[in-house]
């Protein structure tokens, strides 16, 4: 008998097509938000239009805006949907090893040459990619199945230089929530705890009355 072993690039293939992403009907949505950080308290309107581009209203804290735009940001940028190919035609896939917890890594070659993978359960559990100078690691410990793909949504990140291996920047720790909207999941809320000289410094971030953009839900 033959066994033929799935290559690392379908295995990876397979894990990428997993992920929750909004669909080319995604009208866009506002959401009342409410920014927690240190004593402060501050609400306005945040908005992701249908082209994805995100917007902040109601909010003139230049501190407050740049948080709450730079999330809206992150979160639209990974619900695009774009085929594997548009994405990763120019790069190859190879098997690296398969740790204690047996997370399959994936090494990429081509384009991206360096980028580093772990998958589990058919799903990206760790990002290791090279971005504007810097090397970033994401570790995923938990998701959520939507039935139309899966969200992280408890997760850290910290950033490298990619010479040195120095770390830049303390990490952060992300604790997620989402909501569906219509036909649409939605994040609600979002907790990001970063240490900072031996002191963890929070940001919360509330989303509210979610609408879709031209639709009553």
């Amino acid at each position: 008998m033959t066994i033929t072993q799935v290559t690392a690039k379908d295995l990876f293939r397979a894990a990428y097509e997993n992920r929750y992403t909004w669909d080319k009907n995604f009208p866009g949505y506002s959401a009342e938000i409410t920014y927690k950080y240190e004593d402060q308290s501050i609400k306005g309107i945040a908005r992701i239009n249908q082209d994805l581009k995100a917007e902040v209203l109601g909010i003139d804290d230049e501190h407050a805006q740049k948080a709450i735009h730079n999330q809206l940001w992150e979160t639209s940028i990974h619900r695009v949907r774009r085929s594997f190919d548009d994405t990763h035609g120019a790069n190859t896939f190879s098997y690296g090893d398969t740790d204690e917890n047996g997370r399959v890594e994936i090494l990429v070659g081509g384009k991206s040459a360096g980028d580093k993978y772990k998958l589990s359960n058919n799903e990206v559990c760790l990002v290791c990619r090279h971005i504007n100078g810097v090397l970033v690691t994401i570790n995923t410990f938990a998701s959520y199945n939507t039935g139309e793909g899966y969200l992280s949504c408890r997760y850290d990140s910290v950033y490298h230089d990619p010479k040195t291996g120095e770390q830049r920047g303390d990490k952060s720790n992300f604790s997620d929530q989402y909501q569906k909207v219509g036909n649409y999941f939605i994040l609600s809320h979002r907790i990001i705890s970063t240490g900072i000289a031996g002191e963890t410094l929070p940001q919360e971030f509330i989303f509210e009355n979610i609408q879709l953009s031209g639709i009553s839900v």
